[in-house]
């Protein structure tokens, strides 16, 4: 008599790197998808760019270098993915609050958004360079 056995579906291995930016993905769409709840129960949309931004930036964006770096765990342990990390960390929840005064009207907030933004560009070029540094076919 011949017997078989059921092995295991192997599971996917995410990275430390890339469950970190997952986690943090999550919040940000709790945090968009609150925040457009708000807007449609008041009516008053004034904070779109900020959901727009938390959604794209934070959820979509974060989501996915999650899951890039857990592709390629080699790009998420370098030292361009932990630059990546760290800028647009800092600068996000930054360029989101003065989104959001700017929109409310306090115009004095203007440089430190535009810092922010910045910030936030030069952690998407240090994925970019990431990714075509430690991306090998």
């Amino acid at each position: 008599m011949q017997t078989t056995t059921v092995s295991s579906i192997p599971q996917p291995q995410f990275s430390r790197a890339g469950i970190i930016w997952l986690k943090l993905a999550v919040l940000y769409l709790i945090l968009g998808i609150s925040l457009g709840i708000a807007m449609g129960a008041s009516q008053n949309f004034t904070l779109r760019p900020v959901h727009a931004h938390i959604n794209l930036l934070g959820w979509t964006t974060m989501a996915l270098a999650g899951l890039i770096y857990s592709v390629f765990p080699k790009a998420g342990e370098s030292g361009l993915a932990r630059l990546h990390f760290w800028l647009l960390n800092l600068a996000l929840p930054v360029m989101m609050g003065a989104l959001t005064l700017l929109l409310l009207g306090h115009m004095g907030i203007a440089p430190v958004l535009a810092i922010a933004e910045i910030v936030a560009a030069l952690a998407i070029l240090a994925f970019a360079a990431n990714l075509f540094l430690n991306l090998k076919q």
